[in-house]
């Protein structure tokens, strides 16, 4: 049911008009459930159902049985979210947006075509930032009514014992890599020339001559803020790098703008909007330096060198990664990569593997070529933070996909464990929540085997 749920959600959270691609005029639409004060419509379940098509995803079962039944089930978890007065961060949301617009990007070959099918990138970003807040508030209200969940090696064993041996999961094929990045040294004139302009943009919001949202939407390279003007949301200090946190709580006038404040990220100027006790709304417009192509050769060639040395063994890639790589994430562990990517259901979070999916994009293309002990040459990449900097992995290892099994596979069987016990506690809150919520299904709608009884109620 987890994959099920997943995969509508995905397909929620992607839901964009559908009428410049398929003539529905001729559909008379319907109210076919209600779920306490909530209508769902027929051209609802249409639309999620030619979203997962085009996406080319796949339901167990009756798309007009699952999909209607997982938008009840959000509709509930959006309810109870209402009760517990539980929000989200605007800036994440916005982030989750432009991934996904990112993506499709990708899939579709450029942002020319994309705007072609689905209009402008701007009305995109908004038709679907709704649906993906609600999305990121079921999630919290999962995470709240699952807690923390206790897994033992002895649940892990009975687990996989009960198991038939032609059932078992497949495990995908993962790496663990090695990484030392490099960033250019760019010319102070360059970054001058930023906080120049940084300065003129805070002048301007001082005189009076501009807003500070309207100056963000045109010069911040925040992709995620821009279009709200800059406005990352309620946050508190631990969410945001600790110099951009020390300016942006030491301002208390709606109406100043922060000195210029330089993060891992690039440079910022910030303007407050409100405080909320020990949280803060502000705006900010984030501008990089750009690195010249002489300045990227130029980190490419050193970092080559380097390569030369390790392949020469005057040092070892584990020797090098502390003292040369830029990335603060990784250099203090021989530049071993942790997969930190909370989207994953692989149970590898935390660890340093990757399935190759889990890598960034240009890291995984040049992994994907290598042997085990290889060292790459310089490539580019953008980092996490936005930057392009010049890299070199090495592969430390490699493990086929093969069936699961303890010795192997131990995390990976403990997560769907885990996965197993969350989905027994959010079925018994959801049968409670249906016994308790007015429910209406048109009854050409009512035959279906649907995941969770108590949808239809029986005189």
């Amino acid at each position: 049911m987890r994959r099920i749920y997943l995969l509508v959600l995905f397909a929620f959270a992607i839901q964009i008009s559908f009428n410049q691609l398929f003539a529905q005029n001729n559909i008379v639409d319907e109210v076919i459930w209600v779920v306490g004060d909530e209508a769902i419509f027929k051209s609802d379940v249409e639309n999620a159902r030619l979203q997962m098509q085009m996406e080319d995803e796949h339901l167990s079962g009756d798309p007009y049985c699952v999909i209607p039944e997982q938008m009840a089930i959000q509709k509930l978890y959006l309810h109870q979210a209402k009760l517990d007065s539980i929000t989200v961060n605007e800036s994440q949301v916005m982030q989750y947006v432009d991934r996904w617009i990112n993506n499709l990007i990708e899939r579709i070959g450029s942002k020319e075509k994309v705007e072609e099918y689905f209009g402008t990138i701007a009305e995109l970003r908004e038709k679907n930032r709704e649906q993906v807040r609600d999305n990121q508030i079921v999630l919290q209200v999962r995470n709240k009514l699952i807690g923390t969940v206790t897994v033992t090696p002895s649940d892990v064993r009975q687990y996989y014992n009960r198991i038939p041996q032609d059932s078992l999961p497949f495990i995908s094929t993962t790496v663990e890599t090695q990484i030392i990045t490099m960033e250019p040294q760019i010319a102070l004139s360059q970054i001058d020339e930023v906080k120049a302009k940084l300065r003129e943009l805070s002048d301007r919001v001082s005189s009076g001559d501009a807003q500070f949202s309207a100056l963000a939407r045109v010069w911040s390279q925040d992709k995620a803020t821009a279009n709200k003007g800059g406005e990352l949301g309620f946050t508190g200090k631990g969410s945001l790098v600790p110099e951009f946190a020390a300016a942006a709580f030491e301002l208390n006038d709606p109406n100043k703008v922060s000195r210029i404040v330089e993060t891992e990220y690039g440079f910022h100027i910030i303007q407050l909007i409100e405080k909320r006790g020990d949280r803060i709304n502000v705006r900010h417009i984030l501008m990089k330096p750009e690195a010249t192509i002489e300045e990227m050769s130029a980190a490419s060639m050193k970092l080559d060198s380097i390569r030369n040395d390790i392949l020469a063994g005057k040092f070892s890639f584990e020797e090098a990664a502390p003292y040369v790589s830029s990335d603060k994430d990784t250099r203090n562990n021989n530049g071993l990569m942790v997969n930190s990517n909370n989207e994953s259901h692989s149970g590898r979070t935390g660890t340093s593997q990757f399935e190759m999916g889990e890598l960034p994009g240009d890291v995984a293309k040049v992994v994907d070529k290598m042997a085990v002990g290889e060292i790459s040459k310089p490539f580019t990449f953008i980092n996490s933070k936005g930057r392009e900097v010049v890299a070199v992995v090495k592969l430390k290892s490699r493990t086929p996909g093969h069936k699961a099994n303890i010795a192997d596979d131990y995390q990976s069987l403990k997560m769907m464990v885990e996965n197993q016990k969350s989905e027994e506690i959010l079925n018994k809150w959801l049968t409670k929540k249906i016994k308790e919520t007015y429910i209406r299904i048109d009854p050409a709608w009512q035959n279906c085997d649907f995941q969770l009884s108590g949808w239809v109620k029986r005189d």
